[in-house]
C-alpha cells in the first residue's frame, strides 16, 4: 500500500515537471533565415538599433547560445542557463561570473514556422539595459558544412 502511493506520487511529480511537447521536436535542425536585432535604448536615436541577417544551422541545443551580444566582450564570463518551458514557450536566466551584478533573461516563444527570442539585459556596473531579439525563419534546407552567410543589413554599433 505504501509502496503504490508512493509509485503514484513519483508518477505525478514527473508528469508535472516533464515539459507537455520536447523542445527538440519544436526545433527542425536545418537551415534557417535568422534576423538578429539589437536595441540599446539609452543611446541617441541613430546609434540605438542594430539588425543583422544570416543563413545559419540551429537546433535545439543552440538556443542558448543564439544571441550573438553573449560573444561581446562585455558580457564574458556570462552565460545562459535553462529555467524551465511551458509548452513553446522556453526561459533562460543570464548567469554571470565575477559578481559585478549584470542580470538578464531570454525567453523563446517556438512554432512550427518561426523560432522567436528575445534576450534582456541588465549591466550592473553601468546601470545600462538592452535587448537583443532573434527572429529565426527555417528553410527546410539540411545543413552544410560551410554555412554562415552573415551580412549587416543596418544600425551603426558592432554586434
Amino acid at each position: 500500500m505504501a509502496l503504490s502511493l508512493i509509485k503514484r506520487s513519483l508518477l505525478v511529480l514527473v508528469v508535472a515537471v516533464s515539459p507537455s511537447v520536447a523542445v527538440s521536436e519544436l526545433i527542425r535542425s536545418g537551415q534557417y533565415e535568422v534576423t538578429t536585432e539589437t536595441g540599446m535604448p539609452h543611446l541617441e536615436e541613430s546609434l540605438r538599433y542594430s539588425t543583422t541577417r544570416e543563413t545559419r544551422c540551429l537546433t535545439d541545443k543552440d538556443l542558448p547560445t543564439a544571441f550573438a551580444v553573449l560573444a561581446h566582450s562585455s558580457l564574458r564570463g556570462c552565460r545562459l542557463a535553462w529555467r524551465g518551458d511551458q509548452g513553446k514557450v522556453v526561459s533562460y536566466d543570464l548567469l554571470c561570473e565575477g559578481g559585478y551584478g549584470t542580470t538578464g533573461e531570454a525567453v523563446w516563444d517556438l512554432s512550427e514556422h518561426q523560432l522567436k527570442g528575445t534576450l534582456r539585459v541588465k549591466l550592473g556596473g553601468k546601470n545600462m539595459t538592452f535587448y537583443q531579439r532573434v527572429t529565426a525563419n527555417p528553410l527546410d534546407k539540411p545543413c552544410t558544412a560551410a554555412l554562415s552567410t552573415r551580412s549587416r543589413v543596418s544600425g551603426s554599433f558592432e554586434n
